[in-house]
């Protein structure tokens, strides 16, 4: 008993230290993820790190938080899934409810630091999201084959840059790539690295179909928000971004301004952790009689919930499907597309949005230097990284 509270108590701090520091969106906080829990702690080796986000990559719902609950599992048992994503995403949830709620008075202009600490926070996302791409090849990506197959997501994951919602795209047809042309005995492939009884599953799964069923809610505006957060939450593939326009449904229902909507929005990039604490923000800020503090929690508990009941619900399947013939192969060309669709994001957005503005590149590169070569625990690296774009307004 000792043991597992200690290391309950070792994933929620682990994972609200994370919370509180990893900025970039899910891509960048999967390569957070790497660094501190399979780098440093080790909780796991590299290949169940790259089975548990493969898995994720595939189903609709926030990717990297559904990777940081199944390593809460690993490590803690269920009561640590569950405080992985309570540490992973109470940060960003508490500070949008707040933003929230200061929100109602005068807007008044952004002080003048503030441009600077967003340049640094991205560079060094840009930094991390680096040194992942590098990691993840060097293990995932290692003959010819499986470097044609990365190369090949990337150059499909940047041609569909105008269509985010098929991100999980070049992840598929890296998998079909895999299963064609990968052969060898080394790939005969493992289970996810954990254990979800059956009847588990089957409860996950009836829960899973409930929620789906309150996105059919009408008649009150209360059950439009319900139904909209829930929607957003089933039916999102490619997490981050990718929610908008689903959420965006709620302006149009007439439950909040969209000025105000596009204004959290705006303050969710700022935020670290998931982008999908901006539920939280419109939970608050709502107008139907759901609003306020138990609004926020509505919202956050409504967008999540889906996504999380099923991953639990196919663990069993995924399992059960990586020991058919060819799945190795298939889960080897899916894991080598990962690292394409990684260098794709690290291309576009994060490089040209540096652009040419130097002082943000200084700022990456020292910040890469730092991750990459002098092993600097990443949430350091990320205050200093503020702190320099502060000071050189990047």
């Amino acid at each position: 008993m000792y043991v597992a509270e200690v290391r309950e108590r070792e994933v929620f701090t682990t994972f609200l230290r994370l919370g509180s520091s990893s900025f970039g969106g899910p891509i960048a906080h999967l390569a957070y993820f790497r660094k501190t829990l399979v780098e440093e702690r080790r909780w796991l080796d590299e290949a169940g790190y790259a089975r548990i986000v493969a898995f994720c990559s595939v189903l609709p719902g926030p990717t990297s938080s559904q990777v940081g609950m199944l390593l809460g599992l690993v490590r803690g048992g269920p009561a640590g899934a569950f405080l992985a994503w309570l540490g992973f995403t109470a940060p960003s949830a508490i500070l949008m409810a707040l933003i929230a709620a200061g929100l109602g008075a005068a807007s008044r202009d952004a002080p003048p630091w503030l441009g600077g600490l967003l340049g640094g926070l991205f560079a060094a996302a840009a930094a991390v999201v680096a040194q992942a791409v590098l990691g993840l090849a060097r293990t995932l990506c290692t003959d010819r084959p499986t470097q044609t197959i990365g190369l090949a997501a990337a150059i499909v994951a940047l041609a569909l840059r105008p269509w985010p919602g098929l991100q999980w795209a070049p992840i598929a047809l890296g998998a079909a790539a895999g299963a064609l042309v990968l052969r060898g005995a080394e790939l005969k492939t493992e289970p996810l690295p954990i254990g979800v009884p059956r009847a588990v599953s089957a409860a996950a799964a009836v829960l899973f179909a409930g929620l789906v069923s309150l996105t059919a809610l009408s008649g009150s505006a209360a059950a439009a928000f319900v139904a909209t957060v829930v929607r957003a939450g089933s039916l999102v593939f490619g997490g981050g971004h990718v929610v908008l326009p689903l959420l965006q449904a709620l302006v149009r229902q007439g439950l909040i301004a969209e000025r105000l909507f596009l204004a959290g929005y705006g303050a969710a990039q700022a935020m670290p952790g998931p982008l999908f604490s901006f539920a939280s923000f419109l939970g608050y800020a709502n107008r139907s009689p759901l609003h306020g503090a138990a609004g926020a929690l509505a919202g956050i508990a409504l967008i999540y919930l889906p996504s999380f009941a099923l991953i639990f619900a196919l663990a069993p399947v995924w399992n059960a499907v990586v020991r058919a013939p060819r799945a190795g192969a298939a889960l080897r060309g899916a894991n080598a597309s990962v690292v394409g669709l990684l260098g794709a994001v690290l291309y576009d957005p994060i490089v040209v949005s540096l652009g040419g503005a130097s002082p943000r590149v200084v700022i990456a590169l020292a910040a890469f230097a730092a991750v990459a070569v002098w092993r600097v625990t990443p949430w350091i690296v990320v205050v200093g990284a503020a702190a320099c774009g502060v000071l050189l307004r990047a």
